[in-house]
């Protein structure tokens, strides 16, 4: 019977009956095994035990031909890349994305021949003129980093399919909680399971989910590449993946309801969130999405000054980079995420220096509403002095 996400996550990829009776899949902490006659298994080779539940599992979560762990997320990025594009070819690349895929598009692939376009994910009229012979591939974020943008995501498949290019997205904002991307029709779906997947600040990991082909594919570059997830690593995940749901859904409501609060407080400018009525993205993420995310950002009247003194004011939200945690976080991604891209760069993306970028977490609502009214009182305070 098809079973609800909340159940896949639990019981998907698990071996049953349990091996020894284990009713959760032990740690398998060895980096090579006997050989018989089935294929080697070594960890390099993301073919051993714990591996090869997470593969099971992320494919489910999605509705995906197939799913593969990975060290990192920008393992996961780069290796999906590599496995689709070669020197000479040509990428089309949402403008405004995670810095470090910024980094990696315009420096790393450059240096492979590989050049790209950067493209208005909100108006598919103006992608026409970008394509070339050469194009092979177009990459968007489900939910942009940090600015919370949500592309036009049925039109960026159409695209691809009418013009046989490979459609990848990273969801990791969303979370297959939020937007199934594989199920949706994109090529490869990647993730930083670092953030909500793992759910708990203490692993490194990515995902690729997508077509079996490709994820073949990415595979054999992440052989080459070492971006394998060790044993221990993959048994962390399984146990956050198994949570997801609950956390996730809990984020969101709490998300949207903190976004509210700010959009209402006087120190605020702007407030970047979909789940907001008045945002220009409202209403295609409430078309494609499930829930709106827990993310917020948004820039406090009184320039970068203020907004160094809200974050420092704040006692719940932890001053930290990276997101997704049971613990809500706080950054400024000119100084974070995004510091790897000029200041110039960045303003023409629309991230000021001066904007504060929230991850949500799961403690009481009104308690991060209290902090955030506290820190910010205290910039406003400080503009006036």
């Amino acid at each position: 019977m098809p079973y609800s996400i909340n159940t896949q996550l639990v019981h998907a990829g698990t071996t049953r009956p349990g091996i020894c009776g284990a009713v959760r899949t032990p740690i398998f902490q060895s980096a090579t095994f006997e050989h018989d006659d089935h294929p080697l298994k070594y960890t390099r080779y993301n073919n051993t035990p714990n591996q090869l539940v997470l593969h099971r599992k992320l494919a489910i979560m999605e509705d995906a031909e197939a799913g593969l762990v990975t060290g990192s997320g920008m393992t996961a990025i780069s290796s999906a890349f590599l496995a689709v594009v070669s020197p000479g070819d040509h990428v089309l690349v949402q403008d405004g994305v995670y810095g470090g895929t910024h980094a990696f598009v315009t420096q790393f692939l450059a240096k492979l021949g590989v050049t790209h376009d950067f493209i208005d994910a909100d108006d598919a009229t103006s992608w026409d003129p970008f394509l070339r012979p050469e194009t092979r591939a177009i990459y968007v974020e489900s939910v942009s980093n940090p600015l919370l943008r949500v592309a036009d995501l049925e039109s960026v498949v159409a695209f691809a399919q009418a013009n046989r290019i490979v459609s990848l997205i990273d969801n990791t904002f969303a979370t297959p909680i939020n937007y199934k991307a594989a199920a949706n029709g994109f090529d490869l779906s990647l993730h930083s399971a670092t953030k909500y997947m793992n759910g708990h600040s203490d692993v490194v990991a990515g995902a690729i989910i997508g077509c079996g082909d490709l994820v073949d594919k990415a595979g054999k570059m992440i052989h080459h590449l070492g971006g394998a997830l060790d044993p221990h690593a993959c048994f962390l995940l399984d146990r956050g993946i198994q949570t997801m749901a609950l956390r996730v859904q809990y984020q969101n409501a709490s998300a949207a309801k903190l976004a509210r609060f700010l959009d209402a407080h006087p120190s605020t400018r702007r407030v970047n969130y979909p789940g907001l009525i008045t945002d220009a993205h409202h209403a295609r993420a409430s078309q494609l999405l499930g829930g709106y995310g827990a993310m917020i950002s948004f820039e406090p009247h009184g320039g970068v000054a203020a907004a160094i003194r809200a974050i420092n004011s704040m006692e719940l939200f932890t001053h930290a980079p990276s997101l997704g945690g049971v613990e809500s976080l706080v950054t400024r991604p000119a100084s974070s995420s995004h510091s790897k891209m000029s200041p110039s760069e960045r303003a023409r993306t629309g991230i000021l220096d001066e904007l504060i970028r929230l991850s949500v977490g799961i403690e009481s609502t009104a308690d991060l509403e209290a902090d955030l009214d506290k820190a910010l009182t205290a910039a406003m305070v400080m503009i006036k002095a």
